[in-house]
């Protein structure tokens, strides 16, 4: 059998176990349903937010609570109905890159709308961010920088807080520089560092620097990195640790800025040192973007792809179909990453799934059949 035909086998009986999953979940969904009718529906116990004992005790004094920038507050918004579902967070730089995978992940979890029908903006009215909301995923853009992400943490964390939310997962995507590695390469962080390489989110508070780690949840990347199908997906993906800088040319010791106070040669030894500290990746929101969620005790995730080797230059010239393409890199897996947990998965119910040895025996059978 060739190659071809093999890798199509491949494909066509993971694509069977991931239907199978589907129609699972949604039996139990309708299972449940049915059960609630015969109870009476029952009204379910009202639930506290699970960040609730973590959070500003001032929150509860705010009568109402205005969320400026997502341009929405708690007077006028029902959170718990309008939110109280989300169970993933997803966030990205850009209202067209968020905008594009609420449509990638509505399609991938099985939701449809009508074709005359657009997402809304539900922080339209704030001028800064853009939100989507298709069904428990929750897709933001946060812009650049720390400031910006940190800012938007702050609101969207309260969002869950107002909504009584339930641990939901919160999992940043975009573009980085590599450092060392392959352009096209998917980076999932296992912890993020500042420019000293120190683990930590340091701010000004009333004139004191306050430092909090920033950590990532190394058990949700390695969830995400599972999702990888060499079958199919033509591209490396590691994880490792990721400098944040605060500057895309000084800050990151680039050459092509509109200043530059230092060498090619210490860039060169800058960057090397970067490497030999395992550093793989350089992005601008990670530290903030760890730190809050990890104070807000929320598992957080950051996955990215390298458009560039910095190791090998400064600017990006690769076509822009290309960075296309790799851009969907990290979208495609996270979404991968929400099916798995909404359709493979139950908390609620013991596993019926197939296990791994009858799934390897579906697709025996289905690479059988192909040849």
């Amino acid at each position: 059998m060739s190659r071809t035909s093999n890798d199509c086998a491949c494909r066509l009986a993971h694509e069977v176990c991931q239907l199978k999953a589907i129609v699972n979940a949604q039996s139990k969904t309708l299972s449940k349903l049915v059960k609630q009718m015969q109870d009476g529906c029952k009204k379910e116990e009202v639930k506290m937010s699970s960040m609730s004992g973590l959070l500003n005790p001032c929150l509860k004094c705010l009568k109402p609570d205005i969320l400026y920038h997502l341009g929405m507050d708690t007077e006028t918004t029902d959170f718990p109905k309008v939110f109280g579902d989300v169970r993933f967070v997803c966030m990205g730089g850009t209202k067209g890159r968020m905008e594009h995978f609420a449509y990638y992940v509505m399609q991938e979890i099985g939701l449809k709308i009508n074709a005359a029908t657009q997402l809304r903006d539900m922080a339209e009215a704030g001028n800064r961010f853009a939100m989507f909301k298709v069904g428990p995923v929750l897709c933001v853009s946060h812009g650049i920088g720390c400031p910006s992400i940190s800012i938007l943490l702050h609101e969207l964390i309260k969002v869950m807080y107002h909504a009584k939310c339930q641990d939901p997962v919160f999992i940043r995507m975009g573009t980085c520089g590599g450092i060392g590695v392959e352009p096209g390469t998917v980076i999932i962080s296992s912890e993020a560092v500042d420019g000293r390489l120190h683990p930590a989110h340091e701010i000004l508070v009333q004139g004191a620097c306050e430092g909090y780690e920033s950590q990532l949840d190394e058990n949700l990347a390695m969830d995400i990195k599972v999702c990888h199908d060499p079958c199919k997906d033509m591209y490396e993906i590691i994880i490792g640790k990721t400098l944040c800088a605060h500057d895309f040319y000084e800050g990151q010791s680039r050459l092509d800025g509109a200043f530059c106070e230092y060498t090619p040669d210490q860039k060169k030894c800058y960057l090397e040192e970067l490497e030999s500290q395992d550093i793989k990746n350089i992005d601008m929101e990670s530290l903030a973007f760890a730190a809050l969620t990890s104070r807000a005790g929320l598992r957080g995730a950051v996955v990215c792809v390298a458009i560039l080797n910095r190791l090998k230059g400064d600017q990006i010239q690769t076509p822009q179909d290309t960075l296309c393409k790799w851009e969907k890199r990290p979208q495609e897996l996270i979404a991968r990453y929400i099916r798995k947990v909404l359709y493979f998965s139950d908390p609620d119910e013991p596993e019926e799934m197939e296990d791994d040895d009858e799934q390897n025996e579906s697709k025996k059978v289905l690479i059988q059949e192909a040849e």
